[in-house]
Formats: structure tokens, C-alpha cells, sequence
């Protein structure tokens, strides 16, 4: 309950701090300046999600292989697939990243 407290709290600070943030400069986009930071925290999230899946697919895995030893192959095949996928997710936020942020 105190963390979701200190989590509203540090919201609001922010919203009430966005007026200070709203004047451009120049004659850019106004939100120009924060593609990068935004881009910072999206490949954060994709890259912390990304071996959150995997850690939990290979301790699945090896459960599953010590479980029922004689179907080590397919597991191992649908695990090596599985985490091919997971990856790409992080690869494709990179490269998505690259291509906007100049």
C-alpha cells in the first residue's frame, strides 16, 4: 500500500511539473527533445520483459526435462523457438530505435 502511495505521489509531482516542460524552443517540434529519453525507456521495458519471458521458459523447460527425461528433444526444440521469438522482440525495438531517434 505505501508503494502504490509513493507511486501516486511521484505522478502527480510530474503532471503538476509539466506546465515548466511546455514551452518549445526554437522552432522544432515541440516534443522533439524527448524522442530519445522515450526511446531510452521503451527499450528498457522491451529488453526487461524480454529475459523476464526467457528466464521463465528455460526454468520451465528444465522442469519439463526433469519431469520426462525421454522428451528432452522436442522440448528443447519448442525452448530454442520460443526464445528466438523472445529475442526478435528486443532486436525489433532496437531496431525500430535506430530508425527513429537520429
Amino acid at each position: 500500500m505505501r508503494k502504490l502511495q509513493y507511486i501516486f505521489m511521484s505522478l502527480a509531482a510530474l503532471f503538476m511539473a509539466s506546465p515548466a516542460f511546455a514551452q518549445a524552443n526554437g522552432g522544432g517540434s515541440p516534443g522533439a527533445e524527448w524522442v530519445p529519453l522515450g526511446a531510452g525507456i521503451g527499450m528498457a521495458i522491451a529488453s526487461g520483459l524480454c529475459g523476464l519471458g526467457q528466464g521463465r521458459a528455460a526454468a520451465s523447460a528444465t522442469e519439463a526435462v526433469a519431469r520426462n527425461p525421454g522428451a528432452r528433444a522436442g522440448i528443447m526444440t519448442m525452448l530454442m523457438l520460443g526464445l528466438a521469438f523472445m529475442e526478435s522482440l528486443a532486436l525489433f525495438t532496437f531496431a525500430i530505435i535506430i530508425f527513429k531517434v537520429k
